[in-house]
């Protein structure tokens, strides 16, 4: 029979002898039918020791067999029953090893720590990615009710959310900017709020505070409609009149401090672009001037008109505009006067328009000039001067700018507004056809001789 190795475990065999188990299975692990003390083969003639239920606790020794005790019994039931073939191998199967629950709940702890650090850095690396979101769980500070008192603010062209908060946290309307941004981020209606100036509350809540900028009547506005065709000192009446400033504002500001178009040679007359205006009551005679200008500059860009130009352009269109009273006469007007300037006609260049001599005496009312007028020696005289005064004589609008541009077809040298009360008015390409229209003229004059 041959022994198993020695350096696994022993037990104390019933009979007293040292019995060497150290290569067999370990008791945990076998099963009852596999159960032998020795293994004998018939041939052999030692001794052979049948197994005794007791054995289990002489193998295992006291405290340390790994069956729960109703199944030893069983088992050792199942051995008595069944008596083991002399040749049957022992089965050993594949040792199962218990468990350390200390290792267990480290595993654990570990791997919440790996989690738990993995979740923090990524949270730290959104909210770095967005460094705009507020993770605490506490609400902006705000304030309740409508407010009190009276403040006026100014939003600015193109404010958003939480520039609009800080401009009323500023001005202390909000309690804070964050309230005023989450309450506009969650109302459609936030994104109608126009620039301008606004008389607000103070200590009003943030939604308090955005149904007063969305209220058109809480807007401030100084609006001033400024038509075509007006002299300079026309203009600043009407801004002085509807702005609060006096007209001495408006004359004290120094040209060469605006943007100006080189075409306008540092002049401000007919470079105020005639449109309606709304001004911020805080607004300079300079700031006035300038966003007309700046107007001007948008309009002529639409239309086309390049430096190169502009000034003879924005000259005969401010002609064009006084001399018309209709818009489909301004083209024809237009080439009337192109067809004057040309140095071999009848007026031998000169252009003979009355609104120049108006412009001179700065005269309204007047749908003629007189003999004396027309001997005046300024060079915006254009009885006396050919060709183009040296400046616009008013501010002209778009539709008489596109008519200076584009003249309409025609061999017209002469146009007389035969009812001014009308604007009817009459063009011919002679002399003598001319008079006789100007005879109509004539005939309205001495029914209203007040307006000649």
């Amino acid at each position: 029979m041959s022994r198993p190795p020695a350096d696994d475990w022993a037990g104390e065999h019933p009979s007293g002898e040292h019995a060497d188990y150290r290569d067999g299975p370990h008791p945990d692990d076998l099963h009852p039918d596999d159960l032998h003390y020795d293994d004998v083969h018939p041939d052999d003639h030692g001794p052979h020791h049948d197994v005794h239920p007791d054995d289990a606790h002489h193998a295992f020794g006291e405290g340390q067999h790994g069956f729960e005790e109703d199944y030893h019994d069983s088992l050792a039931d199942d051995v008595l029953a069944e008596a083991a073939p002399a040749d049957e191998q022992m089965f050993r199967p594949r040792r199962r090893r218990k468990r350390n629950p200390v290792v267990r709940i480290g595993a654990i702890v570990v791997a919440a720590a790996v989690v738990g650090v993995g979740g923090w850095m990524g949270f730290n690396a959104v909210r770095g990615m967005i460094p705009d979101l507020d993770f605490s769980s506490s609400a902006p500070e705000d304030f309740e009710g409508a407010g009190t008192g009276e403040v006026t603010i100014e939003i600015p062209q193109g404010a958003g959310g939480a520039q609009i908060g800080q401009i009323l946290y500023d001005a202390g309307v909000v309690a804070s900017v964050e309230a005023f941004s989450n309450t506009a981020a969650a109302d459609q209606r936030s994104t109608s709020i126009q620039p301008g100036t606004y008389l607000m509350a103070e200590q009003m809540s943030s939604a308090a505070a955005l149904d007063r900028l969305v209220d058109p009547d809480a807007r401030q506005r100084m609006g001033v409609t400024i038509r075509e065709g007006l002299w300079r000192d026309e203009v600043f009446a009407l801004l002085a009149d509807a702005t609060g400033h006096e007209i001495e504002d408006y004359e004290a500001v120094d040209p060469a401090s605006l943007d100006l178009p080189e075409a306008a040679n540092g002049e401000l007359e007919g470079y105020l672009f005639p449109d309606t205006y709304e001004f911020s009551p805080t607004a300079t005679p300079e700031e006035q001037l300038q966003a007309m200008i700046d107007l001007g500059a948008r309009r002529y860009e639409e239309l086309g008109l390049g430096d190169a130009e502009m000034q003879d352009v924005i000259i005969k269109a401010s002609i064009v505009q006084a001399e018309g009273m209709f818009a489909e006469d301004l083209p024809k007007i237009a080439r009337v006067m192109e067809n004057r300037l040309e140095g071999d006609s009848e007026t031998n260049g000169h252009l003979q328009m009355d609104s120049t001599i108006h412009f001179i005496y700065q005269e309204r009312g007047k749908a003629g000039t007189t003999e004396e007028q027309r001997a005046n020696e300024s060079p915006y005289n254009t009885y006396l001067h050919a060709g183009l005064p040296p400046g616009p004589i008013n501010s002209p609008g778009a539709l008489a700018i596109e008519a200076a541009m584009n003249p309409a077809d025609g061999d017209w040298l002469y146009f007389v507004t035969v009812n001014p009360s009308t604007g009817e008015t009459v063009f011919t390409n002679s002399l003598e056809e001319h008079n006789k229209a100007s005879e109509q003229f004539q005939q309205w004059c001495r029914d209203n001789p007040d307006s000649c």
